[in-house]
């Protein structure tokens, strides 16, 4: 009798192990699906554009931003990983999503694509129609000229820095439904500032890349070439981030002190575009990566803060 209760036991356990692992797996692949991380930090960056943009914050049209921006990113994630479901598997990074491993179906990623698609074109439409617009105009973009280019020109990365500065400046249009030159110095700011970001990425990941034939660096190799471009665009996006202090970008101003502040951020991405310059290797590729990520997030922080506290 006491022999059967524990021969009982074992199998429940296990059950409830499969389920647990079963449960997490599909968790982890929707996450990686839709690139959550990705998608929060595109989220932060239309919320950061909606508080420079609005005079009184509206908390309703706040949560309708940052689900709508969700979906919209979302959704690109998923068209692009469905395009590039063959290519994925011949790359160590992207071998393991989802669709190459065939822990997911095509089908059932297009369903999560074009319900995200719907979901968020509507919803930006809820805030006003000029935001949904760029909205729609962002994952058509993404899907259907950035995706397939990867393979064909270094060009891509201009045509993708084009969606990809969309959330910044989508943030002031949800909060004024209109486009002038104030949206249009943050889609300026997040547009330069995405070319020396993908090349350090498209530099330390360069191995990876050619094994699935991506041309992501401006000359197609790590040479000198390419880090002087980068050192450039660095160079353009510290001069575009602080054209607000000037007074020539309408509602869109930033005092002196936060420009200083945002040129000393500025200078230490240069520093690190000229590490690699210097030294043409992955590790400073990947700090140049980190010091991009680091200065668009503070950049953003400080633009708000210099709004709600001068």
């Amino acid at each position: 009798m006491q022999t059967q209760i524990k021969a009982n036991k074992q199998p429940i356990t296990l059950s409830r192990t499969i389920t647990s692992e079963t449960k997490h797996s599909i968790i982890s692949d929707f996450k990686e699906i839709t690139k959550i991380r990705l998608s929060v930090s595109v989220v932060f960056s239309s919320l950061a554009g909606y508080l420079l943009g609005v005079e009184t914050v509206d908390y309703k049209t706040l949560i309708l931003l940052a689900f709508g921006g969700y979906f919209m990113v979302g959704a690109s994630n998923a068209f692009n990983q469905i395009i590039e479901k063959d290519l994925d598997a011949l790359m160590d990074r992207t071998k393991n999503r989802p669709i190459p491993a065939g822990r997911m179906s095509v089908s059932t990623a297009f369903i999560i694509a074009s319900i995200f698609t719907v979901l968020g074109v509507f919803i930006l439409y809820t805030i006003n129609p000029q935001t949904a617009m760029f909205g729609a105009i962002s994952i058509f973009l993404y899907t259907c000229a950035y995706t397939p280019l990867k393979t064909k020109t270094p060009l891509a990365v201009f045509v993708g820095a084009i969606p990809g500065a969309i959330p910044f400046m989508l943030g002031w249009v949800a909060a004024t439904n209109d486009f002038g030159i104030e949206p249009g110095t943050l889609f300026a700011i997040q547009f330069f500032w995405q070319f020396p970001h993908f090349w350090a990425i498209g530099w330390f990941l360069f191995e990876d890349y050619k094994k699935g034939g991506f041309f992501m660096l401006p000359t197609g190799k790590q040479d000198r070439g390419t880090a002087i471009q980068t050192i450039m665009y660095t160079i353009w996006t510290l001069l575009v981030s602080i054209i607000p202090a000037f007074g020539f970008t309408g509602r869109l101003y930033l005092t002196p002190f936060s420009a200083v502040i945002v040129f000393l951020l500025g200078l230490g991405m240069v520093y690190y575009a000229i590490q690699l310059y210097k030294k043409m290797t992955v590790k400073a590729a990947k700090q140049l990566m980190l010091a991009s990520v680091s200065y668009i997030t503070l950049l953003q922080i400080v633009y708000v803060l210099d709004k709600f506290i001068r």
